[in-house]
């Protein structure tokens, strides 16, 4: 393929790990030309060393947005507008139908990722969340806490992978981060936060996510969190280790949801958690999955969401689901590597001896040497990832942890960080 005459596919930003460059790789294999949009290129190494274009702009400005990828249209041409970033998809979306291009509600897609405004819309339907209140100051969050009872979970109305989120198990710790969460002026990303954040009840019981397409449910995925008082993602195993039942009943409350929120056009990613009262939705997101869940997701089932995702966008047709590809194993887990301690990295090693362990497709450092770490309480601290096969759940999460164990982050000087930095 001669990419210099190839119609353009634009990415409005992208996510730091995980997808993005696959993003990129999907839209060159269907014959398309890669371009990422963005304000800083330095954030993604993969678009050096994969030769990506990029165009550099004020990619919190629709109109600057809509004005470059209209710039490309009338040259080369432009076949569609994606982003895999949490914070982008909507203006993505809102770009792609001011050019006449395939693409979601971009204005559902919004509504959607404000935390407050889902759960109300949720609510409205009778769709099971947990008791929740959104507040703008200390005092409020406070006696919202107090009303709810606690423990509580207190996390940004915007925001991603964690960032800020925190179990908050009395008054203090309540009145500690509500203060921490207000007095922040932007996220991890420079953009503008709200001044609002979301009290709601804690929920005790496993986390599942639902993968859909098209309002159609591909599969569910059992989660894995690291410790209290965070919430941080540290695998994931696919397809989730659950009875026939559960898996339509965690089904039916995450196409519930979509359809309350209005999506169902592309990709979403559910995420519930199962208590002895039933499921209830803790977010809906209306994107792909993150965490290399798309790539274990294909080695379990063969359908290639972010094949899916590119195509759609394109106006193209996806490649044909299924799971009895020769490429389907039936199990697949993901483990991440994640940061113990603080420190500029020296050296990443292991990496080749864990991609050669059994049964493993991806192993993938999530750091470099002369990077700095520090621990966030997000998916940040995640610097390394294995994605692994098995003839079941458990052989297949046993072989992802095995291998994960062989990826060494070594620091020059690793001290133990200070707790409480959560959402830097």
């Amino acid at each position: 393929m001669n990419t210099t005459t190839a119609r353009w596919f634009a990415f409005l930003e992208s996510n730091t790990t995980g997808t993005g460059r696959q993003f990129c790789a999907a839209a060159r294999a269907r014959g398309m030309r890669p371009v990422l949009l963005t304000r800083d290129p330095d954030r993604y190494p993969y678009v050096v060393e994969d030769a990506v274009d990029t165009l550099v702009l004020d990619t919190a400005d629709l109109a600057a947005v809509v004005e470059a990828c209209g710039g490309l249209a009338e040259g080369s041409g432009l076949v569609g507008i994606a982003s895999s970033s949490e914070y982008f998809v909507a203006d993505a979306a809102r770009a792609a139908a001011q050019l006449g291009l395939p693409a979601a509600d971009g204005d559902a897609i919004a509504r959607c990722r404000a935390k407050d405004l889902q759960r109300a819309a949720l609510s409205a339907q009778g769709v099971p969340v947990p008791a929740w209140r959104a507040v703008g100051d200390v005092v409020a969050a406070v006696r919202a806490a107090q009303d709810i009872g606690h423990p509580v979970v207190l996390k940004p109305v915007s925001g991603s992978g964690s960032n800020g989120v925190r179990l908050c198990r009395d008054r203090v710790e309540t009145e500690d981060w509500a203060r921490r969460l207000l007095g922040r002026a932007t996220d991890e990303r420079g953009n503008t936060v709200p001044s609002l954040i979301l009290v709601e009840a804690a929920v005790d019981g496993p986390e599942f996510s639902v993968e859909t397409f098209d309002g159609d449910v591909v599969t569910v995925v059992a989660k894995h969190t690291g410790p209290a008082p965070h919430f941080v993602e540290t695998g994931h195993d696919i397809p989730a280790p659950v009875d026939p039942g559960t898996v339509a009943e965690l089904a039916d409350t995450a196409l519930r949801a979509l359809k309350a929120l209005g999506l169902g056009w592309g990709a979403a990613h559910t995420e519930i958690r199962r208590s002895a009262a039933g499921p209830g939705v803790i977010e809906a997101n209306p994107r792909l999955a993150g965490g290399m869940i798309p790539v274990a997701v294909h080695a379990a089932t063969g359908t290639d969401l972010v094949d899916a995702v590119i195509a759609r966008a394109a106006g193209q047709d996806p490649a044909p689901a299924g799971g009895a590809g020769p490429r389907a194993a039936a199990h697949a887990a993901v483990r991440f590597v994640m940061a113990e301690d603080e420190g500029r990295v020296r050296a990443v090693t292991g990496v080749e001896d864990a991609a050669a362990a059994p049964g493993v497709l991806v192993a993938t450092p999530g750091t470099a040497a002369g990077r700095q770490v520090r621990i966030t309480h997000s998916f940040q601290d995640r610097l390394g990832c294995v994605v692994a096969t098995g003839a079941d759940t458990a052989q297949a999460g046993s072989r992802a942890e095995s291998a994960a164990r062989l990826i060494r982050i070594e620091l020059e000087e690793p001290g133990t960080p200070a707790e409480g930095n959560g959402g830097r």
